[in-house]
């Protein structure tokens, strides 16, 4: 019997979506950006004392790796010929810092998480090193001086692991952040690998002067970073090497976009004024400033938003920045066992139809934007004997949406034209309950696209649109119209405006917990100063176990 025929697609592009609780593989038709097929693994985030976060980079480039086998076997089984699959582009998870040897291609040690706060009396010490009338870190790089970015996880890593300092005596060590290190391993590693990164995750880093598009040596000798070290900024939309091994081997590496910056262009917001909103392990509200670097006097962070081509003009973005958002359903999922699996939250909080008065603030990692205030940490308030694990739920939701409402607030007023409506993507917005929250806090209509895998769309248009792929226009008239869904406000303005002033109360409530020995130290004492948060989550974890076993709900 003859073999069945390949359909014929035209070309395709794949992307990498490697995010902080998982990787997916997806691979999409560029000319209609209709998702094909796709593939994903969890990856597990380790938490080896109190504040600090890890995660494996083996096993993150491995899931990659299955991931791509995964897609092109499924993509077999609908008799789709991956030979078509023209270019990949890569898309992830930012900040998150990783040393390897250049020798060997092992990892010197854990990547060091966005989230993790080990740091925080690094950042104290830099901060008084800094002139007041003159911030040069923020004035060129967009950023505060915080846990959040690379540069002061690679300081701690070279102040505390013997191996990577003797690597870098050595001339073995190399940095990146995530995207890096995937590049590099996937275009060869130890034989050729292309130690590259792009505009977008350099910006990142608190290392890049984001005027110049440099590394730069000030900022390299203010936190003691070795140049050599680094890896060579590229644009956002280029051929950096091809994949070496696998079934999409010979295929050119030709996207590379910080998620955030990949959901902008995959919502297509290349005007602007244009703005979008992701829903992730955190959530961020990204708005194109075009071609000029807007600083926020209300707590965002200017940030590099694409430059998609060598020879292509960079694009800016104001930026807010929360730390917890689909965190706090996987804390609620793996730490409490309130619920079995993150889909899960949706039918709690519809059960119960409000939080009855439960205000739960996820400071998890300290408060990013606009309050960046690392001594916050989570609280749960606002519970009586009547609260059950419904509540908590509705209230871990109407977090993630306060904390959207907060940012884009700030926004508003850098903006000076408030947003009309809020486009939105990312995993959390499959949940209904949560984007009618979202339209009500905000008292805007929310609009999210059929299709909401747009980072990874991003970051598929940026490698199909490269010079030498060229298989993807971003050219205006060429690009896909998009079918929305809108979630319109439902409940009166006085009412939204109640809730989020009881929000901002709680809020204050959970700042100024941390204010003893940092957890950097690792010693026994920090437990000393745990949040009143944590002897609230504890006491209601009594209740709720109380309640099984009386057998009520």
């Amino acid at each position: 019997m003859a073999a069945a025929k390949k359909a014929v697609l035209g070309p395709l592009v794949g992307a990498v979506d490697q995010g902080t609780s998982s990787t997916r593989f997806l691979v999409f038709n560029s000319k209609t950006a209709e998702l094909l097929s796709h593939h994903q693994v969890e990856i597990k985030q380790e938490f080896p004392r109190e504040g600090w976060v890890e995660q494996d980079p083996k096993e993150i480039l491995q899931s990659v790796y299955e991931c791509v086998e995964k897609t092109c076997e499924k993509l077999g089984q609908l008799n789709i010929d991956i030979s078509n699959i023209k270019a990949i582009g890569v898309s992830n998870q930012r900040e998150t810092t990783v040393v390897w040897d250049k020798l060997t291609g092992e990892p010197l040690y854990n990547a060091v998480v966005w989230l993790d706060l080990r740091t925080q009396s690094t950042v104290e010490a830099l901060s008084k090193r800094i002139p007041g009338n003159n911030n040069f870190v923020k004035s060129k790089t967009g950023l505060p001086i915080s846990t959040y970015f690379s540069a002061v996880k690679l300081r701690w890593i070279l102040d505390n692991v013997r191996q990577v300092q003797k690597a870098v005596e050595e001339n073995r060590a190399l940095f990146g952040t995530i995207d890096s290190w995937l590049i590099w391993s996937l275009t060869g590693g130890v034989n050729g690998g292309v130690h590259c990164t792009d505009v977008t995750n350099a910006s990142r880093t608190m290392l890049f002067n984001i005027h110049s598009l440099e590394w730069d040596k000030e900022l390299c000798e203010f936190f003691g970073i070795p140049m050599e070290i680094l890896p060579n900024v590229r644009s956002s939309s280029e051929i950096y090497g091809l994949m070496k091994a696998g079934a999409l081997e010979g295929v050119p590496i030709s996207g590379c976009l910080g998620d955030q910056s990949a959901a902008l262009v995959g919502q297509m917001c290349f005007l602007d004024g244009q703005a979008k909103n992701t829903y992730g392990t955190g959530c961020f509200l990204l708005c194109n400033t075009g071609r000029k670097c807007v600083f926020s006097e209300h707590g965002l962070l200017t940030t590099v938003a694409y430059k998609l081509g060598r020879d292509k003009p960079v694009f800016y973005a104001l930026e807010g920045s929360v730390a917890i958002a689909g965190a706090v359903i996987r804390w609620l999922r793996d730490n409490l066992g309130i619920i079995k699996t993150s889909d899960e939250i949706e039918k709690l909080a519809k059960e119960a139809g409000t939080s009855y008065g439960c205000y739960f603030v996820p400071a998890f990692s300290g408060l990013y934007a606009p309050y960046w205030e690392p001594s916050a940490r989570g609280i749960i308030c606002g519970l009586t004997q009547f609260t059950n694990k419904c509540h908590i739920a509705f209230a871990a939701l109407e977090a993630v949406c306060f904390q959207t409402r907060e940012i884009l607030d700030a926004m508003n007023r850098d903006c000076g034209i408030p947003l009309s409506h809020l486009q939105v993507d990312g995993g959390m917005t499959s949940n209904k309950i949560l984007m009618q929250l979202q339209a009500d806090i905000l008292y805007i209509p929310v609009v999210k696209p059929s299709m909401p895998e747009t980072t990874a769309l991003g970051a598929a248009m940026a490698a199909g649109a490269a010079e030498g792929v060229g298989v993807w226009s971003l050219a205006p008239e060429d690009l896909s119209a998009v079918t929305m869904e809108r979630f319109e406000p439902q409940i009166n303005a006085e009412e939204s405006e109640i809730r989020y002033s009881t929000w901002k109360k709680a809020v204050k409530k959970s700042m100024g917990w941390v204010t003893t020995q940092s957890p950097e130290s690792g010693d026994p004492s920090i437990f000393c100063s745990l949040p009143l948060g944590f002897f609230i989550v504890s006491s209601m974890v009594m209740l709720i176990g109380a309640r099984y076993i009386s057998g009520q709900p």
